[in-house]
């Protein structure tokens, strides 16, 4: 009897625990809950009027308070996602951010803001941006130029969209930059063809010069650099045509001058010949 009391007492407690386990598990799942319901109460009350959190951004901006103006624009997109001032937000957000130097952040906002809002009378502003965040990303001629032709594309939606607008004069300079470094890589990649005598390869290069950047500074050393390998490669006919171009597009042009020393040196002197493409593409030539 005794142990048959002992066995019932030693069950006795694990019974309380078992009781006290299933009391205790749905008060602290009750806490758990109770604290997410404050961490949404807390979030709410957290949340400003869209009108506040950017006038605050403006004026984080105007005090040269970069990293806080964003954060207070991106707060407004992010909070009240559809109202008006989540579209000045976003474009704000936009020039806080090529000024700041985050050209990638600055870009994504103007290709987001130019989307969302294409017919905004800010969307020209947006697409500017977006196009001087490219163009600011812009190396050196000896490396690669993906920045160079971004800035193209970018720039020309500016002059073609929004022709009126007065972005356009400055955008036609950026993509006239762009050009200038897109054709002094062809150069760059041609002279080094050159100095190996790749003819081929390096009339190549020059002729995309010629026929693709004809308004640009380069295409005057490209006429004299086709001459020199025309006239390497015993194409006569050729080498006279483009220094013929040359001296009647850059006359003064001490390239013009070498070239037509070049031919002198063999028993020839520039002479154009109309059924060439370097003819057909003198139209293009309008210089720098």
């Amino acid at each position: 009897m005794f142990l048959r009391r002992a066995a019932s007492t030693d069950r006795r407690p694990r019974f309380s625990s078992l009781v006290i386990a299933a009391t205790v598990t749905p008060l602290l799942l009750t806490a758990c809950n109770a604290e997410k319901d404050l961490d949404l109460s807390t979030y709410v009350e957290q949340t400003e009027p869209a009108d506040a959190l950017y006038n605050q951004g403006l004026a984080n901006l105007n005090s040269g308070r970069m990293k806080e103006a964003i954060a207070k624009f991106e707060a407004v997109d992010r909070q009240h996602p559809y109202s008006e001032y989540a579209r000045k937000a976003l474009l704000m957000s936009t020039f806080a951010n090529y000024r700041q130097g985050q050209y990638p952040e600055a870009i994504n906002n103007g290709k987001r803001y130019v989307t969302l809002y294409p017919t905004s009378e800010d969307a020209a502003y947006a697409q500017y941006l977006t196009g001087l965040s490219h163009f600011r990303q812009i190396r050196e001629v000896t490396q690669d130029q993906r920045d160079a032709r971004l800035t193209i594309e970018a720039m020309e939606q500016v002059v073609q969209r929004w022709p009126d607008s007065e972005y356009v004069a400055d955008a036609r300079e950026k993509i006239r930059f762009a050009n200038d470094q897109l054709a002094g890589k062809e150069m760059q990649i041609g002279r080094y063809y050159l100095e190996r005598r790749e003819y081929i390869a390096a009339i190549r290069r020059f002729r995309g010069v010629v026929e693709n950047y004809g308004n640009t500074r380069h295409v005057e050393e490209a006429l004299a650099r086709l001459t020199e390998s025309y006239y390497a490669m015993g194409v006569a006919s050729e080498a006279q045509t483009a220094a013929a171009v040359l001296g009647h597009n850059y006359p003064e042009s001490d390239w013009y001058k070498d070239s037509y020393a070049l031919l002198q040196s063999g028993g020839l002197e520039p002479r154009e010949n109309t059924g060439s493409w370097i003819s057909r593409a003198a139209s293009l030539i309008t210089g720098s």
